[in-house]
């Protein structure tokens, strides 16, 4: 890339004569102290003038990945297919591996089950892991491992094995995350495993543990209650002191009616549930119902429609983008499926839309998600949603401008995959996009975020499909990282990794 200079001024080709002032035509004039004070505010008030053809400002870089490091973390880790997924990377395991005061941390499971977690300092591929005194219960990929912390108090926070029953939780330390260099990273340092939240039980049928950093200090986290196709989103919140339970907002009931027929029962699918830097939550989704009457063939999938709620006082009240309230947290009135002006962006259950994708806000705070399904183009009914996903999916880029009016821009790359994609902004507004088996396309802020395009085909991974996104380096450093873990058969172990790669400064 080239960086554009700043223009060089007009110079005049000297003479090699000095004119004495006053003496020829045209000759300069020499300027009193108070009449040069008042030239130079003259120019200082033409070149604030709009149109004014000063100094052309550095345009920003447009997106671009340099790889850096791809390190293995585990030559035989845990290796079974489930629900399409593996447990040691699926895309609603959010902060699988996330990044702090200079040190990163990875979790996952070894080839004998058990939950480890791993250490390093940045710019170092040095990783130190611990092993946690528990091992996965059962052959299920969304008995994922979620880490959080807690900035109020320094903890390490971590919840893992969880399919619609109960959790596993553990809780390190205090100051264990505050001061990485001089503290020893030991296993006993990390407490012991835990079948409630410091004694708080949310459900008997716990899914989907996301730890969400709360502008402030606070840690909150976000879970499902319930079961697919029937259960309710819910928030908790540590302070530092103990944790609370702030109750559901997401609401299960009310009918929803395709062409094909009806539902009485659905739950909503997060894309994501993250703070802007400006304190508002913001959370996209798709509803999946609870009876396949609505879909025009069994195979594919109950989603529908993606949504868009945000709060403003730190997930106790939801609002539509526009403003309205829609829900309240803990409350009689919940966010439902017929709520208006919560549609982002309609599509009916036909195309194998898929949940628990991604989304990310960009500097300006603004709302952005990528969802996939299979466009109409390839007809109006997905019979086999994997062979179909496989075979024509797309992924697109749904966002929200300052002045409230959704786009959205397909991204063309074909999935090849039923899997998902993760979102990403760099520090000049450019997106990425980390599809299956670790492919990354990006699209420049410049462009409106319309001319996306493959940056890194990821030919050499051997990745299995879905990525662990670390969105917590981003803005520390500018480097896109990620955990993969290789492609195998049946139940045979395969490498874990995290590759990284340098995005533009």
């Amino acid at each position: 890339m080239r960086t554009t200079g700043t223009p060089r001024a007009a110079r005049t080709p000297a003479t090699g004569r000095t004119r004495r002032a006053g003496r020829g035509p045209g000759a300069p004039r020499t300027l009193t102290p108070a009449t040069a004070l008042l030239a130079g505010a003259l120019l200082a008030a033409a070149t604030a003038l709009p149109g004014f053809a000063g100094p052309a400002p550095a345009a920003a870089p447009g997106p671009s990945v340099t790889l850096i490091s791809d390190t293995r973390l585990d030559d035989r880790a845990l290796y079974f297919v489930s629900y399409n997924g593996l447990v040691n990377n699926n895309s609603f395991q959010k902060n699988g591996i996330l990044t702090h005061r200079g040190h990163q941390y990875a979790a996952w499971y070894t080839a004998d089950r058990s939950a480890v977690v791993a250490r390093r300092a940045l710019g170092t591929t040095d990783w130190r892991t611990l092993t946690l005194d528990h091992r996965l219960t059962t052959d299920d990929s969304h008995n994922v491992i979620s880490m959080g912390v807690s900035a109020a108090d320094g903890r390490l926070h971590i919840l893992m094995d969880s399919h619609s029953d109960g959790l596993h939780y553990v809780k390190s330390e205090a100051g264990l995350m505050n001061e990485p260099a001089a503290r020893a990273w030991r296993r006993d340092a990390l407490g012991p495993v835990q079948t409630s939240l410091d004694g708080l039980r949310l459900t008997e049928r716990f899914t989907y543990p996301q730890f969400v950093a709360v502008p402030g200090g606070a840690l909150q986290l976000s879970y499902r209650a319930g079961v697919s196709g029937n259960g309710r989103n819910g928030l908790a919140e540590y302070d530092g002191g103990g944790w609370r339970a702030l109750g559901e907002w997401t609401s299960s009931t009310g009918t929803y009616t395709s062409e094909h027929g009806s539902s009485t029962t659905r739950n909503m699918y997060l894309h994501g549930i993250d703070y802007s830097a400006d304190g508002t939550l913001h959370a996209f989704y798709t509803w999946r119902e609870g009876n396949s009457a609505v879909m025009c063939a069994g195979g594919g999938l109950t989603n529908h429609d993606t949504g868009y709620v945000r709060s403003t006082d730190r997930g106790r009240t939801w609002r539509t983008a526009a403003g309205t309230v829609v829900g309240t947290t803990g409350g009689g009135d919940r966010v439902a499926v017929g709520d208006p002006g919560t549609v982002a962006d309609p599509l009916g259950p036909d195309h194998a839309l898929m949940n628990q994708e991604s989304q990310a806000t960009d500097s300006r705070n603004l709302p952005h998600a990528v969802i996939s399904y299979v466009p109409g183009r390839f007809g109006q009914c997905t019979t086999d949603y994997v062979r179909d996903r496989v075979n024509n999916g797309r992924a697109f880029h749904v966002r929200r401008d300052a002045a409230g009016a959704w786009h959205k821009t397909e991204i063309p790359e074909p999935l090849r995959s039923s899997q998902r994609t993760k979102l990403a902004f760099d520090r000049h507004d450019n997106a990425y996009a980390i599809l299956p088996f670790g492919r990354i396309a990006a699209a420049s802020a410049a462009s409106g975020w319309t001319d996306w395009k493959l940056l890194y085909d990821a030919s050499g991974l051997n990745a299995f499909g879905e990525v662990v996104l670390d969105e917590t380096r981003l803005a520390q450093d500018g480097v896109l990282s990620f955990l993969y873990q290789e492609r195998s058969t049946g139940t045979t172990p395969s490498p874990v990794h995290v590759i990284d790669f340098a995005l533009p400064g």
